[in-house]
């Protein structure tokens, strides 16, 4: 049994409940994500990808906070590092303009990225391994921002609710003793957030029809 939450007080399936059914945070994510493709248009073999890997992390994250396992845990890291691989592609080749050599050097910069965060997979309660993730958003959000694109400071909002949720992440071991449910299901929470955000900040830029609909911008 793999113990790293504050929640999880025993092996049993049932021991981790609010770290797992928050993990309807990325299907609701998933959900409205699809409901803005369908408004706007926007169905790319690379959206359906991203969207994809929006369930994956919903169902990884439950299995994990479920079984709490080796293998539970792979199911739940694969996803998650494949959505930030994905997105930063996409992201760079249609909204940034960049190459195929330039996306992908982008791709294996974050990747090594990672690897070095790894090394100190222990600190700040494993939050630190996030930290590519969350310098990858601030530039993609100040892209953003500086370029004027629609949704203009979508980006620069997931970056601080990011910001804030990798906090809860964080003091979630920290204030076991006088919170016993933890403040892991926080980020779950305010990562679903962020997630639509940065899934919505790609959307309604791939559309060339600029209309008000019902549902809101495209």
């Amino acid at each position: 049994m793999i113990d790293f939450y504050c929640e999880r007080t025993d092996p049993g399936l049932l021991a981790e409940p609010f770290n797992a059914l928050t993990n309807l945070a990325f299907l609701i994510a998933a959900w409205r994500a699809w409901v803005l493709v369908r408004d706007c248009n926007a169905l790319t073999t690379g959206i359906r990808v991203l969207i994809a890997l929006l369930i994956s992390i919903a169902i990884g994250s439950t299995l994990y906070h479920t079984f709490a396992t080796a293998w539970a845990r792979l199911l739940d890291l694969v996803p998650i590092l494949l959505f930030q691989f994905c997105y930063l592609w996409l992201y760079s080749r249609r909204l940034m303009g960049f190459g195929i050599g330039t996306a992908l050097g982008s791709m294996v910069g974050l990747f090594a990225a990672i690897q070095v965060a790894q090394q100190f997979s222990r600190v700040l309660n494993g939050s630190l391994i996030y930290a590519p993730a969350l310098i990858v958003l601030i530039g993609l959000g100040l892209h953003h921002c500086r370029q004027k694109k629609r949704g203009q400071f979508l980006l620069l909002a997931a970056t601080g609710i990011f910001t804030i949720s990798l906090f809860f992440r964080t003091i979630d071991r920290a204030i076991c003793p006088f919170f016993p449910l933890g403040t892991h299901f926080v980020w779950h929470l305010l990562n679903g957030i962020v997630l639509y955000l940065s899934m919505r900040a790609v959307l309604i830029n791939r559309t060339n029809s600029f209309e008000v609909k019902q549902t809101g911008v495209c």
